[in-house]
């Protein structure tokens, strides 16, 4: 009688196998339930490492400086400029201008009367003369008073000017007279101009009592008539008096 022998089964190499996987893991299990449960402890504990991560320290600004970056703050400017006082003007002395000839003839004299004007002559000569203006204006001529009543000074400087120009005193009195003589510095003379009003008035100036009185001054006349009547002869030119 023949006995079927079969193989045996590999039942123990199996078992340990899967005894050995199962430990593994079993293991595995209790090491990370005891590494998580060591973490918790430890963050109970205060023990567990800072979590922080690590920086270099390379180029990095020493503990306690500050930062790297500067607030620039801008200074905003005055809305208004500050007022300053006016500068002192250094003060001039006035300078008084040069009087010219075509001036000296209407400067006035001292009474504050215009020496062109006929006002400041005495009241004879000038009525005379308002008369004879108007009688020479209806004939077409315009009698202008060049010269009428003179401040002693301006007489004086004219006659200063006079001495220069001919030379002597003597020579100078035949066209000024010193103040004191003169008839302007008394209101009782004009010269007048232009030449068309000397020569109507040389002519007509008698029936206004209004006369030539030099040969050497075609301009000047004073009150040497009465009205109507004949001018006296004319002198040849001005004399000073003896003192």
């Amino acid at each position: 009688m023949s006995h079927d022998r079969r193989p045996p089964r590999p039942h123990g190499g199996v078992r340990t196998k899967l005894l050995s996987v199962i430990g593994v893991v079993v293991a595995g299990s209790v090491v990370g339930a005891l590494l998580l449960w060591h973490a918790q402890i430890g963050d109970v504990l205060g023990l567990a490492a800072d979590k922080e991560p690590v920086v270099s320290t390379v180029s990095a600004p020493a503990v306690g400086a500050p930062p790297a970056t500067t607030l620039v703050t801008s200074t905003p400017e005055p809305t208004s400029r500050p007022t300053q006082a006016p500068s002192k003007i250094p003060s001039r002395t006035p300078v008084t201008p040069r009087t010219t000839p075509s001036e000296k003839a209407t400067k006035k004299p001292s009474t504050g009367v215009r020496e062109e004007s006929i006002e400041g002559l005495t009241p004879k000569l000038r009525t005379r003369l308002k008369k004879a203006i108007a009688a020479a204006k209806a004939d077409g001529v315009t009698i202008r008073i060049t010269s009428a009543r003179r401040s002693a000074t301006k007489q004086q400087r004219l006659l200063d000017e006079a001495i220069e120009k001919y030379g002597t005193y003597k020579a100078a009195t035949r066209w000024v007279l010193p103040p004191k003589y003169s008839a302007h510095v008394q209101g009782k003379a004009v010269d007048i101009g232009p030449t068309a009003a000397m020569t109507w008035l040389n002519t007509n100036g008698w029936r206004y009592g209004v006369c030539r009185r030099y040969d050497n001054e075609p301009w000047h006349f004073e009150a040497l008539t009465t009205p109507g009547r004949k001018c006296p002869p004319r002198e040849p030119h001005a004399v000073a008096k003896a003192d």
